[in-house]
C-alpha cells in the first residue's frame, strides 16, 4: 500500500529523508505488494526520493538511480533475509561500473540491512572478470547492516563523473571479496564492519584512487575486522590504484596473516605509487598486526596523528547527514 510519512514520523526511524513529504513503496513477492521489482519501486519515487521497504526474498535484478533522498531498507530481521543479486562481470557489461548489480549515483541515499550481491564469479563457465555488487558515488550517504559479496571489485565507494564531493560512511557492514574489493577516491568513513577474503592467489583489501595531492579523498576504517578463508593467499592491506591512494586503518583487528609489508605495489617491478601514496596504521591488532615489517613509505600513527582521522575531523565537523551523530 502506497503512503505517505510525515517528517516527524520519519525522524521515529533509523533514517531521516530530507523531504518535509516522502512516499514509502513496498517490494514483494506477494500478491498485495506495490511493486515485485526493486527497479520498478526506484522508478516510481518523486524526484524528491522516498523509502523503498523491500519484503525477505531474493530480487535477481540490476538496479540504478540517480535520484537523491533514497532510502532502501530490507525489512527482515537481518541483512541475509533480504538479498539483491546478479551476475553481471565487466567484460560483459561493457565495464567495470556498468557490472555493478545496485548502482547508486545519488546524494543522501541510505541503504540498510540487506545483502547486495554480485554472484558472476560464481558461474564456473564466466571467463575472469570484475563483478561490482554496489556502486556508491553520491555525497552524505550511508550504508548500514548491509551484507557486499563480490570476488574482484566488490564495493566501488568513488566518486561520479565529474568528480565532486562525495562523502560516505558504512557501518557493521559485512564486505567480501579478494583482488581490490573496496576500491574508487570516496571519502569513505568505515565503522565497525568486516572485511572478508574469499579464496583466491591473492587477496587485496583496498584500492584507493586519489589522484592528486589536493584530492580530498580517502578512506579510513576505524575498529573494522579483517579475516580471510585459510586458502586465501599473498593477502595484503591495500595496493594504490592511483598514485596518491590513501586508507588508514584505526584499531583494527587483523584476524589473517597478511604480507608482512602490509601493503603492496599496483604492478610489482613496474609502477611505483607507494612512496607518494598515504597509507597508515593506528594500533593494529591480531595475528597480521606487525609494525616493524611494513612497508617502509608505510605509517605507524601517534595518538596525535591518529586524531586527524578520527570521524568528526576526516569530515571536517560535518557530520549532521550521518543517521545519529557516532560517539568517538
Amino acid at each position: 500500500m502506497r503512503m505517505f510519512l510525515t517528517s516527524a514520523a520519519l525522524l521515529a526511524g533509523c533514517f531521516c529523508i530530507p523531504a518535509a513529504y516522502a512516499e514509502a513503496i513496498s517490494v514483494s513477492h506477494a500478491a498485495n505488494a506495490d511493486y515485485r521489482s526493486v527497479q520498478e519501486a526506484v522508478d516510481a519515487l518523486p524526484a524528491q526520493g522516498g523509502e523503498i521497504r523491500i519484503a525477505p526474498g531474493t530480487y535477481r535484478e540490476k538496479v540504478k538511480t540517480s535520484k537523491s533522498g533514497i532510502h532502501i531498507v530490507g525489512t527482515g530481521g537481518k541483512p541475509e533475509d533480504t538479498v539483491i543479486v546478479y551476475g553481471d562481470g565487466a567484460i560483459n557489461a561493457g565495464g567495470t561500473a556498468r557490472s555493478a548489480t545496485l548502482n547508486a549515483a545519488g546524494d543522501d541515499v541510505r541503504i540498510e540491512n540487506l545483502t547486495i550481491q554480485n554472484d558472476y564469479a560464481l558461474n564456473p563457465t564466466n571467463p575472469p572478470s570484475q563483478g561490482v555488487a554496489l556502486s556508491v558515488t553520491g555525497d552524505r550517504d550511508v550504508i548500514t547492516r548491509v551484507r557486499l559479496l563480490g570476488a574482484q571489485d566488490t564495493l566501488f565507494a568513488g566518486k561520479g563523473p565529474n568528480g565532486r564531493m562525495s562523502r560516505q560512511y558504512f557501518s557493521e557492514c559485512y564486505i567480501e571479496g579478494h583482488v581490490d574489493f573496496i576500491f574508487g577516491n570516496a571519502k569513505a568513513y568505515f565503522r565497525n564492519c568486516e572485511l572478508h577474503g574469499i579464496a583466491n592467489q591473492a587477496v587485496v583489501y583496498t584500492a584507493q584512487s586519489k589522484e592528486a595531492p589536493e584530492e580530498d579523498s580517502a578512506y579510513v576504517f576505524d575498529h573494522c575486522r579483517l579475516t580471510a578463508e585459510p586458502t586465501a593467499r599473498y593477502v595484503a592491506l591495500g595496493r594504490p590504484w592511483r598514485p596518491y591512494a590513501t586508507v588508514v586503518f584505526l584499531s583494527t583487528k587483523i584476524d589473517v596473516p597478511i604480507i608482512a609489508e602490509g601493503w603492496r605495489e599496483w604492478d610489482p617491478g613496474k609502477t611505483n605509487a607507494l612512496r607518494t601514496s598515504y597509507y597508515a596504521e593506528y594500533k593494529s591488532s591480531g595475528i597480521g598486526a606487525n609494525p616493524s615489517g611494513r612497508e617502509p613509505h608505510s605509517h605507524q600513527l601517534t595518538d596525535r596523528e591518529a586524531v586527524r582521522w578520527s570521524l568528526k575531523v576526516f569530515f571536517g565537523g560535518a557530520t549532521d547527514w550521518l543517521p545519529s551523530e557516532p560517539s568517538e
